[in-house]
């Protein structure tokens, strides 16, 4: 199904910072039971305590909650184009053409939004100057939310 790009309306600064932190609450959620998933078992099986202080563990811990968020942001994108935030603010992700979002289109975007929003969110704020209101990250990894009706 694709979307006709030139009707869809944009969503608004407001909007998709809303959607971010609504995400972004969700996941943190996610990462603190990804992180006893990995606290709770090692506790049970070596009858110690998670050695956070060793570098090799809390390298394992980061790369853990790596994957946990690439996998939130790739299951929510490639599944519908929408992640409980995006569904809540009625906004959701498609490609330049208007097709569904798939699982090179969902990395490249995963990629290049934390490359933009890295220094304290500016790409997010590319959008304010952006003829479109397209993010630098929406430009680059060739996909855009739209508003979705009702």
């Amino acid at each position: 199904m694709n979307l006709d790009i030139e009707r869809a309306r944009p969503p608004g600064f407001f909007r998709r910072l809303a959607a971010l932190f609504y995400d972004l609450l969700l996941l943190f959620g996610v990462l603190m039971v990804a992180t006893a998933m990995v606290l709770i078992p090692y506790d049970y099986i070596t009858g110690a305590p998670f050695p956070g202080d060793e570098p090799l563990h809390r390298l394992g811990l980061r790369l853990v909650l790596a994957a946990t968020i690439v996998l939130f942001y790739l299951y929510f994108w490639v599944r519908g184009g929408q992640t409980l935030g995006m569904r809540a603010w009625r906004l959701r992700l498609v490609r330049d053409d208007g097709a569904g979002v798939g699982l090179r289109n969902a990395l490249a975007r995963l990629t290049w939004a934390t490359l933009c929003l890295a220094p304290a969110g500016a790409g997010l704020l590319w959008m304010l100057f952006d003829r479109d209101r397209l993010t630098c990250y929406d430009r680059l990894s060739r996909t855009r939310p739209v508003m979705v009706e009702g």
